[in-house]
């Protein structure tokens, strides 16, 4: 792709934030899910398999089965205003430009939001920020906790879309945020506002997206980082060790994933003496597929069929007051030197 980047004589003091979240279909339907499928499975660092013995699975197989069942999936939780992932994902950006839209020293930040996957993809946002002028890019990935699978992958669609441009603007990234006191206290306000409203069941439960074990083996971080953010929650909250738990969902295919796994856990525990629990996804910035249809629907099922008698769902951070003060603070500590009086 050829791009006619803005004169750099054109550029002002412009701060370009990038929000970056994983990704939607454009709508639930066979072919749009199709093609979001085959972006995101055909990543690397998503699946980390030899590439033309992949190649041959991803085509042959999972995108003549899977988009039909996906799609399906995605009309139980699209709204009037479409993906839930990229509607919150909106708000938060909206939120956060008004937030953010006195820098204090005459410098304009100007936010944006992009999906890895699909619409509005990474590419594309960054050529409308460099037509809006800006000097500086900061990259903020929606993930609290860093995993290759998706924190890298936001640094490789930013770094594939900057290497191909003329002028590059100075850049900073944001890689976790899952240890923050103000993130942790936001979960666990979440929690307390939850338990006041709907009562507290015998255990909560904290269920992240899986990865397979093999990544962890190879250094990625993530699973440590998610067992952290459950251990710092655990004591915001004061609660005993027996009174939280940690599962990982999401999993597919024959390989082993990062354990205890969400829905084998749920099917066990009323057998156990625990029939009421609380759950929530610490891992998601923005409720989406996952933590909607597959925690609170599917999950939902597989504890009550099991002899549960009680599951509440607590919703993701969204856009709610003080998770967009913790993204405003991140924001603004990131951006110290760039605009000296930027707080």
């Amino acid at each position: 792709m050829q791009y006619t980047d803005t004169p750099v004589n054109q550029y002002a003091d412009k701060i370009g934030i990038l929000l970056v979240n994983l990704g939607t279909p454009d709508a639930p339907e066979t072919a749009p899910v199709r093609r979001y499928l085959k972006e995101f499975l055909g990543d690397p660092r998503v699946v980390e398999r030899p590439r033309w013995l992949w190649w041959l699975i991803l085509n042959g197989v999972i995108l003549n089965i899977r988009p039909k069942r996906s799609a399906a999936a995605y009309r139980a939780v699209w709204t009037d205003e479409g993906s839930p992932l990229l509607s919150i994902g909106k708000q938060q950006a909206a939120n956060l430009a008004q937030r953010l839209s006195n820098s204090g020293d005459g410098s304009e930040l100007i936010v944006r939001l992009a999906m890895r996957y699909g619409n509005p993809s990474v590419d594309s946002v960054i050529s409308e920020l460099q037509d809006s002028g800006i000097s500086k890019l900061l990259v903020v990935p929606m993930y609290p906790q860093y995993c290759a699978a998706t924190t890298a992958s936001v640094f490789d669609a930013v770094s594939n879309s900057l290497q191909r441009r003329r002028w590059i603007p100075e850049t900073r990234f944001i890689n976790h945020y899952y240890d923050r006191q103000d993130y942790i206290a936001a979960l666990a306000a979440s929690v307390r506002e939850s338990w006041e409203a709907h009562g507290r069941g015998d255990k909560l439960v904290l269920s992240y997206h899986g990865i397979p074990k093999s990544s962890t083996v190879k250094g990625d971080p993530y699973g440590r980082q998610c067992r952290e953010t459950s251990e710092m929650l655990r004591t915001a909250l004061d609660l005993g060790p027996d009174d939280i738990l940690t599962v990982f969902q999401s999993r597919v295919g024959p390989e082993e994933w990062l354990q205890p796994y969400c829905d084998e856990t749920l099917k066990s525990l009323p057998s156990q003496g625990v029939r009421s629990i609380d759950i929530l996804s610490p891992a998601f910035s923005a409720d989406c597929l996952e933590t909607i249809e597959e925690i609170n629907e599917e999950n939902r099922g597989y504890f009550m069929e099991a002899g549960g008698e009680r599951y509440q769902y607590i919703p993701a951070l969204n856009d709610r007051e003080d998770h967009m003060a913790m993204f405003e603070r991140l924001i603004r500590q990131h951006l110290r030197g760039w605009s000296e009086e930027i707080y």
